[in-house]
């Protein structure tokens, strides 16, 4: 009991998230519409590849468009950044009052970006209809979706904290914008979000498959098509755990330096 009080504060940040995103239902419409002409453009994009000879080993041009279709639904949750409200909050200077109440600003932050996450969420049906209209994507078993969903959940939860430390940087910088599209580039090509990571060969592909972008993207995009089989699920999701557990430790550690150093700027 006492534990779902402490959490109460916390639900009803997501839930003000959630209804401030939901008043913004024309850029929710242009989202939708968005990405069912990425879907168009992507498969007419890797058809013509595959009819060069140029596809990823071990996937089909059928399992291409899935694997693509898949990520772009992916991509209206993971590109939700709940975070980026601590370099606003240090730029208006209201960083120094919020800290002294008594909440969990990193908690707060988390359950801000959840808000916003459950109403892209549920974008991803009438997205999900309107590809449907254009493509036909696979849908796994009962066991590898779980899997599945345990796996983007993993990779959710390692997108917040490489936001959270890239924002939190401002607390020493002030701006954040040149190292955060620095790490947007390296993330889009190194995640699987654009291209599945098995079109790297030998040594550049053991390599990017050991970076920590591909915990995001690549291994449930890659588990959902069926890249990885039933017998690597489990040290894919520990090699997901452990970048999750290293980035939520450097967080802590983060953060508690950057709260003793609180830059106002402005207010």
């Amino acid at each position: 009991m006492i534990a779902a009080r402490h959490f109460e504060p916390y639900v009803e940040f997501a839930k003000k998230a959630f209804a401030r995103e939901a008043t913004y239902r024309l850029e929710v419409l242009t989202e939708v519409g968005s990405l069912v002409l990425r879907v168009y453009i992507l498969r007419s994009l890797w058809t013509a590849l595959y009819a060069q000879n140029l596809a990823p080993i071990g996937l089909p041009l059928h399992g291409m468009i899935t694997y693509a279709t898949v990520a772009l639904l992916m991509s209206l949750i993971l590109e939700v950044d709940g975070t980026r409200l601590i370099r606003e909050k240090i730029r208006e200077g209201s960083i120094a009052t919020d800290l002294m109440k008594p909440i969990s600003l990193p908690t707060y932050f988390f359950s801000d970006g959840v808000g916003q996450t459950l109403l892209h969420a549920l974008l991803v049906v009438p997205s999900l209809a309107c590809a449907l209209l254009l493509v036909h994507i696979d849908v796994p078993p009962p066991a590898t979706l779980a899997v599945f969903a345990l796996s983007f959940l993993l990779g959710y939860c390692v997108n917040f904290f490489i936001n959270f430390l890239m924002n939190a940087i401002a607390f020493w910088t002030l701006e954040t914008f040149a190292i955060q599209m620095i790490v947007r580039w390296v993330s889009d090509l190194l995640s699987g979000q654009i291209i599945p990571l098995t079109f790297f060969p030998g040594v550049l592909g053991r390599l990017v498959f050991g970076l920590p972008f591909a915990a995001v993207y690549s291994t449930p995009l890659l588990i959902y098509v069926g890249i990885i089989p039933r017998t690597a699920w489990m040290p894919s999701l520990e090699i997901q755990c452990g970048w999750l557990l290293a980035f939520a430790g450097l967080s802590h550690l983060v953060w508690r330096a950057a709260s003793r150093r609180v830059v106002i700027q402005g207010g």
